[in-house]
């Protein structure tokens, strides 16, 4: 849902996709050579509750000029298909009538229930986001064995262990490939997902174009003398995808030399708990953390800070020495991306798009994906305070050029000009 949409709505709502928030204002204000609809799932209780025309299931209702479709689908199990949603949308269709359907990403259910009942390939539009069948190629991210069998109270109740979690992102990438048979045309952002998109679909016609993220992190400045020295952040840690238990051997490497050091980690915090019936809702992966911080002794260093809306994260990269990306595979990372646009130094897995995100040595530094030697090793680098002939230690080189670099990657004017482009393409094509 977005910003606007629930405000509207006096709702939570997500505040991620920065392209679609700035299409959605330029349509407001009659700046946009297109009439828009916008289509966004909500639970059944929630969706209960709003005003608007339409079904039991589908809700429609105008927020500043645009009309908005709610439309009912369980997102707690998107590796569930729930085939009335092709009558929903089949019902939205029939209301807006669009020449061309623009569906972003792919993991959700709604995206193949769209595609289905719109049933023009040529005129459909799919956003990449990242490749679930590739991820769940490497989901298990080089635990050990016994880890990824151990099944605690929790992932026994949620049916979701480690293993649960990788079959479910096989079943994702399964109906993935649906959706991308049958739409004739592709946005990406990097030749990770221009490679695996031709290898399940060869004959869509792939269109680049680069993102444009939360309006929040077009402003500020990272600056080494503000931030709190040897603090590392991280954006995220729930799942082994993130690679946080490579981050925690890192951080052992480094502590003998960096005794002040801290990580902060963002998202939800898999590690709580103050009674047993809170130790018995941990997961399987968030055990294992907690034994690596046991056993390396890092509880004085880890820093769980929870999920944090926009301007908390903002403040969080600004205060912090180096934003650490330790995932086994991304495409794009927004979070590598908004480090970027503030300037704060990034030590990045070497894998999927994010070589295409950044330059080892000139916008960023690259580790292998997996190795906590050379993470640490990277980490060093950006904390050591030799300068050059113009003063400039390397993080501050690194912060200097990743601005240059994110200022032109997420301009979003730059950025909207290359959607009309492909929106015309596409039409022109169709039409032809």
């Amino acid at each position: 849902m977005l910003p606007a949409i629930g405000r509207e709505l006096n709702l939570p709502y997500s505040n991620r996709e920065g392209w679609l928030s700035g299409i959605f204002e330029r349509v407001q204000k009659e700046n946009a050579p297109f009439e828009l609809g916008v289509c966004f799932p909500m639970g059944e209780e929630e969706l209960g509750k709003v005003q608007g025309q339409g079904t039991r299931r589908v809700k429609s209702f105008i927020v500043e000029t645009v009309r908005c479709y709610a439309f009912e689908e369980d997102l707690s199990r998107p590796e569930d298909y729930d085939d009335r949603m092709e009558g929903d949308f089949a019902w939205i269709l029939e209301d807006f009538k669009p020449d061309l359907m623009h569906v972003f990403g792919t993991e959700f259910p709604h995206g193949l229930a769209a595609v289905r009942a719109f049933g023009r390939p040529q005129r459909t539009l799919v956003g990449i986001q990242g490749l679930c069948g590739e991820i769940a190629k490497v989901y298990m991210a080089g635990l050990p064995e016994r880890v990824q069998r151990k099944v605690t109270f929790r992932d026994f109740v949620r049916r979701d262990s480690i293993r649960q979690q990788q079959k479910k992102f096989l079943c994702r990438g399964e109906r993935e490939k649906k959706v991308l048979l049958d739409c004739g045309n592709i946005t990406g952002r990097t030749r990770f997902d221009r490679e695996g998109t031709v290898k399940i679909n060869p004959g869509a016609k792939y269109y680049p174009m680069n993102e444009t993220l939360r309006e929040e992190f077009y402003q500020g400045k990272w600056e080494p003398e503000k931030c709190r020295k040897h603090s590392i952040f991280l954006a995220q840690g729930d799942y082994p995808l993130k690679g946080m238990h490579f981050v925690l051997e890192a951080i052992t490497l480094l502590l003998p030399e960096y005794p002040d050091l801290k990580l902060y980690v963002a998202g939800n915090n898999i590690l709580r708990y103050n009674s047993l019936k809170e130790k018995l809702k941990i997961s399987a992966y968030g055990k294992y953390l907690l034994r690596l911080i046991r056993r390396n002794r890092l509880e004085e260093c880890v820093i769980m800070t929870g999920k944090l809306d926009a301007g908390q994260m903002k403040e969080q990269f600004l205060r912090s020495s180096i934003f650490v990306c330790a995932s086994v595979l991304e495409n794009s990372p927004n979070t590598v991306g908004e480090a970027q646009l503030l300037g704060v130094p990034v030590a990045a897995s070497e894998t999927g798009g994010i070589p295409d995100m950044i330059t080892d040595g000139e916008d960023g530094l690259l580790f292998p994906v997996g190795d906590a030697a050379r993470m640490a090793e990277k980490i060093r680098l950006l904390w050591d305070e030799n300068t050059d002939e113009k003063g400039r230690c390397l993080a501050r080189r690194i912060s200097e050029g990743a601005r240059r670099r994110a200022r032109l990657t997420h301009d979003g004017e730059r950025n909207y000009a290359r959607l009309l482009e492909i929106y015309d393409a596409i039409e022109e094509e169709a039409e032809g």
